[in-house]
């Protein structure tokens, strides 16, 4: 006969802390820091300054300074890169609590398209010529959640 015991609710736990911590220091963690290292770099070159001009008109639409387009194109590569962009903006005092509450439905409306596109839309055989429209979709729908967060937090 099989044993068909049930495991101790401590192994259950003790599992799914160690798959926990590998999925932070293995995924999480690498995403967030590499995007402080970028950040830090535009900042230096004064590309972050070049990013806000070319961005800025577009952002204020949204209530949000012109630097936020960087947490957005985090966003659209990578949400965890994304949340590390955020968070160093909101650090150095470029973003605030409010700005981030607008971004944060479009980190994840279209986040991470970029490692899904291939990784899952390419497998399930969707045609090349469609993903462009898929990815329209999803950053409108971003610019239309920002829209409704603004009218929500009128400051």
């Amino acid at each position: 006969m099989a044993d068909t015991t049930k495991p101790m609710i401590t192994d259950v736990f003790v599992a799914g802390a160690r798959k926990g911590w590998n999925i932070a220091t293995t995924s999480t963690l690498p995403n967030v820091l590499m995007a402080f290292i970028i950040i830090y770099a535009l900042q230096i070159t004064g590309a972050l300054n070049g990013l806000a001009l070319i961005f800025g008109p577009l952002m204020k639409i949204f209530g949000l300074p012109g630097e936020a387009a960087a947490v957005l194109i985090g966003g659209w590569m990578s949400m965890g890169g994304a949340i590390g962009v955020a968070i160093s903006l909101f650090e150095k005092g470029i973003l605030t609590g409010a700005h981030l509450a607008i971004l944060a439905p479009a980190i994840y409306l279209m986040g991470s398209q970029v490692q899904y596109a291939g990784r899952i839309l390419g497998v399930v055989g969707i045609p090349a010529k469609r993903i462009p429209l898929m990815i329209a979709i999803s950053v409108l729908n971003a610019f239309g959640a920002m829209l409704i967060m603004r009218l929500m937090i009128l400051e």
